[in-house]
């Protein structure tokens, strides 16, 4: 076996195990999720009961009262969270070993685009929501994460080879990294407008009626969710937008002209004008609540579309899936 060989297997297991340690972190992070859960309701019952939950202790004169020892479903999150960034390094070093082993920028098929755009969703997430108070959408944005990557591993995975003729370029790593990082960061805005929905179909005080209501109320506010689908989408949109118009350069570059309306160019083209939309009802009043949040999970939706369907269903100039 030579180098080569090695750094692509040593890329294979760097993958499983980042897709192991996600799904560990995600069993941590729902396990916090339901223990904060309970333990909210505990402390409303016993407001409702008069008490407090120091109450006890506090009433009884000259006892000294210890110091709190913290909930066991934060200490979960906590190790959720260490173990998060474990998962993230393990995603990225997959992406560089696969370079390495290919003597090129790994970005050639849809396995490596799609592990790419998934770590550029958890950087994303670990941006924004590494405060412990947001830390209960961590479990949302792994859902999604975990099921593209299990995806890239089985159905889109491709062994380790050289890319054909028409990507041999050094827009390569330009064009497809923009596009790549710019869908990480809608996939976390998509999470959020969907959560988004959900907290304003349950609002505080739903509790008791149904799953998704118990779901719901562990959530941050709505305006909470709906500022970070915004903040999200203004860094998508701009990102998404270059990789679109250096994907036309390329192309003027590649095949002698900038636009051909080819099924992957126009799909981009929709999705990116769906975003500009949503940014735009956004700022519009009375397009500020769901009817906005509605129209950025249609852009999430084309995202996906553009991915799998054009990807691998319609026959293209775009045709680079590199599946099996």
């Amino acid at each position: 076996m030579n180098s080569n060989e090695t750094l692509a297997q040593y890329s294979d297991w760097a993958f499983r195990s980042a897709f192991a340690v996600l799904v560990l972190a995600l069993v941590l992070l729902i396990v916090q999720y339901a223990s904060k859960r309970a333990r909210s309701v505990q402390e409303k019952e016993l407001v409702t009961a008069g008490g407090s939950p120091q109450a006890t202790s506090a009433s009884v004169p000259g006892r000294v009262i210890d110091q709190p020892k913290k909930p066991l479903g934060d200490r979960f999150g906590g190790m959720g969270a260490a173990v998060l960034i474990v998962g993230v390094v393990l995603t990225f070093a997959s992406i560089v070993l696969r370079g390495f082993a290919t003597s090129r920028f790994p970005l050639g098929n849809m396995y490596e685009f799609v592990t790419m755009a998934c770590g550029a969703a958890l950087v994303v997430a670990l941006i924004f929501l590494w405060k412990p108070a947001y830390r209960s959408m961590w479990a949302f944005v792994l859902v999604p994460v975990l099921i593209l990557m299990f995806l890239a591993g089985t159905v889109l995975y491709s062994d380790a080879a050289p890319v054909v003729p028409a990507l041999r370029s050094y827009w390569l790593p330009i064009h497809v990294t923009i596009v790549s990082v710019g869908s990480g960061v809608f996939l976390v805005a998509g999470v959020a407008s969907l959560l988004f929905l959900l907290r304003m179909r349950y609002p505080d005080g739903a509790e008791g009626k149904g799953f998704l209501a118990r779901v719901a109320e562990r959530l941050p506010d709505a305006q909470t969710l709906d500022r970070l689908a915004y903040k999200t989408t203004i860094i998508g949109f701009p990102l998404f937008g270059a990789g679109v118009i250096l994907g036309a350069i390329w192309a003027e570059a590649a095949w002698g002209r900038f636009w051909g309306w080819d099924p992957k160019e126009t799909v981009s083209f929709i999705a990116w004008v769906i975003y500009a939309a949503y940014l735009h009802a956004r700022a519009t009043s009375g397009w500020r609540d769901t009817r906005a949040a509605w129209i950025n999970v249609a852009g999430f939706v084309a995202m996906l579309f553009n991915l799998f369907i054009i990807n691998m269903v319609v026959s293209g100039l775009h045709s680079y899936a590199g599946l099996n």
